[in-house]
C-alpha cells in the first residue's frame, strides 16, 4: 500500500493512520463531516429523547412481568456499562440481571468496580467463565495470523454468551453501554475488524489453532442481527443515547457514590486490552485508539482538541508499564517473551487476508443507516 502524505484533521485528532480517511478543502475529516451531517441529525435530544427512553422503559417492564428480571445488562467494569448500571437501577427502576463474561483477562480494578456497583445497588450478578484453554488457543491463533484485531477472542465471547443467555432464559432486552457520547467516532475497519464475524474467527483458528473449540461460544452476524431481533424478538438497546451522558460527570458520580475506580484509559478494564491498545497496536501497526476516543469526546464537547493533542504526544503506556503488561501476557499465554517478539515482527496482515463476511456487514450497515437504525460512525 502506497504511503500517504501525513495529514491530521483540523477539527478532531483523526489522521492518516486511518488509511481510508478523507479531508475536505478546509482540512476537516470525513469522521467529523459524518458526525455533523448524519449523526447529529439522527441523535434524539431533549423531549424526543425523553419520550423514546420512556417508551423503551415501558416495553422492558412489560416484557418482564412475572419474571425475576426484565432485562440483561452487560457489564465489563468500564465507565460506560458501569454508569448504565446505575442509571437502569436508580433512575429507570428496571430489574436487570447484571451479566459479566470472564474470558481470563479481568483486572482487579474491574472486578472490584463490578462488585461495588452490584453490592451498592443491590443487584444480582451472573458471571460466565469461558474455558481458558480454548480462549488461550484462540488468542495465540490471532497472534500468529498477523492481523491487527487480536482482541477478538474476548469480545466475541462476551456478546455470544450474552445473546445465548437472553435466548435461553426468555429475556427480551439486552442493555449495553455502547453510546454516541463517547463512541460517535468508530475505530477504522482496518484497525479493528468486526468481532462478531464467525467465519473469520473459524478460519483463523483452523489455520493457526491447535485445540478444538468445544465450549467456546460462537455467534454470527445473521444470528444476532436478524434471527434474534426479528424472529425471537430479542432487542439490544443502548439507553445511554437517550440521556445526557458525560463521561467525566459519570466517573465523578460513581466514584463518590460507590468508591468506583477510574481507569488509565478507556477499555483498560481488561489486562489484554490494556496491552493490546496501549502497546501492541501503536507499536506494530501505528494505530492509536486514543485518536478515536479523543475525537469522539471532542465532537461531543467533552474534550478540547488542544488537550487531546497534548496527551497524544505521550505514549499510552510508559516503558515500565509495557514491560509489566508484556510479561503478564506472555506468562499467561504460556509463551516466552522472545516468542511474543516474534509475533510482533510477523508480516502485517488484515482481515482481507482471511475468509470473512465483510460484504454482509457492508450491506447491513447501509440498510440500517438508510432506515435510521444506525446512527454513529462513517462506515
Amino acid at each position: 500500500m502506497q504511503k500517504r502524505k501525513y495529514q491530521i484533521c483540523n477539527n478532531c485528532v483523526m489522521d492518516t493512520s486511518d488509511y481510508l480517511i478523507n479531508f475536505d478543502y478546509n482540512g476537516i475529516c470525513d469522521h467529523c463531516i459524518t458526525f455533523k451531517k448524519h449523526t447529529l441529525s439522527n441523535w434524539l435530544k431533549g423531549n424526543a429523547a425523553e419520550k423514546a427512553l420512556a417508551k423503551y422503559v415501558s416495553l422492558i417492564k412489560n416484557s418482564g412481568k412475572n419474571k425475576e428480571y426484565d432485562c440483561v445488562l452487560g457489564v465489563s467494569g468500564g465507565i460506560d456499562s458501569s454508569y448504565l448500571t446505575y442509571l437502569v437501577k436508580k433512575k429507570l427502576n428496571l430489574r436487570p440481571l447484571v451479566f459479566h463474561v470472564d474470558a481470563g483477562w479481568n483486572t482487579q480494578i474491574a472486578v472490584n468496580n463490578i462488585e461495588k456497583l452490584v453490592d451498592g445497588l443491590d443487584l444480582d450478578l451472573y458471571t460466565e467463565v469461558i474455558n481458558w484453554e480454548e480462549v488461550k488457543d484462540l488468542q495465540l491463533a490471532y497472534f500468529k495470523s498477523g492481523v491487527s484485531n487480536i482482541d477478538v477472542p474476548q469480545d466475541h465471547a462476551f456478546f455470544a454468551t450474552m445473546y445465548k443467555f437472553a435466548l435461553d432464559n426468555d429475556i427480551k432486552y439486552i442493555l449495553t453501554g455502547g453510546n454516541l457520547s463517547t463512541e460517535c467516532v468508530r475505530n477504522p475497519l482496518e484497525w479493528m475488524y468486526y468481532q462478531s464475524d464467525s467465519i473469520q474467527l473459524k478460519d483463523i483458528h483452523k489455520k493457526f489453532g491447535t485445540k478444538s473449540l468445544d465450549t467456546y461460544p460462537i455467534t454470527s452476524v445473521l444470528w444476532h442481527k436478524l434471527y434474534l431481533p426479528y424472529i425471537k424478538k430479542i432487542k439490544v438497546l443502548r439507553l445511554l443515547d437517550f440521556v445526557d451522558y458525560n463521561k467525566e460527570n459519570a466517573s465523578e458520580l460513581l466514584t463518590k457514590k460507590f468508591g468506583w475506580q477510574v481507569y488509565q484509559q478507556k477499555h483498560f478494564e481488561s489486562r489484554f486490552t490494556k496491552f493490546y491498545e496501549g502497546y501492541w497496536l501503536p507499536k506494530r501497526f501505528g494505530y492509536d485508539t486514543r485518536r478515536v476516543q479523543f475525537s469522539s469526546l471532542i465532537l461531543t464537547d467533552q474534550m478540547t482538541r488542544s488537550v487531546a493533542l497534548k496527551q497524544l504526544q505521550h505514549s499510552p503506556l510508559q516503558e515500565n508499564e509495557i514491560k509489566i503488561e508484556s510479561e503478564y501476557v506472555s506468562r499467561k499465554l504460556g509463551i516466552s517473551m522472545d516468542q511474543l517478539d516474534e509475533y510482533m515482527n510477523l508480516q502485517l496482515k488484515t482481515y482481507k487476508d482471511y475468509k470473512n463476511e465483510a460484504w454482509i456487514y457492508n450491506i447491513g450497515a447501509k440498510i440500517l443507516k438508510r432506515i435510521g437504525v444506525e446512527v454513529g460512525g462513517k462506515r
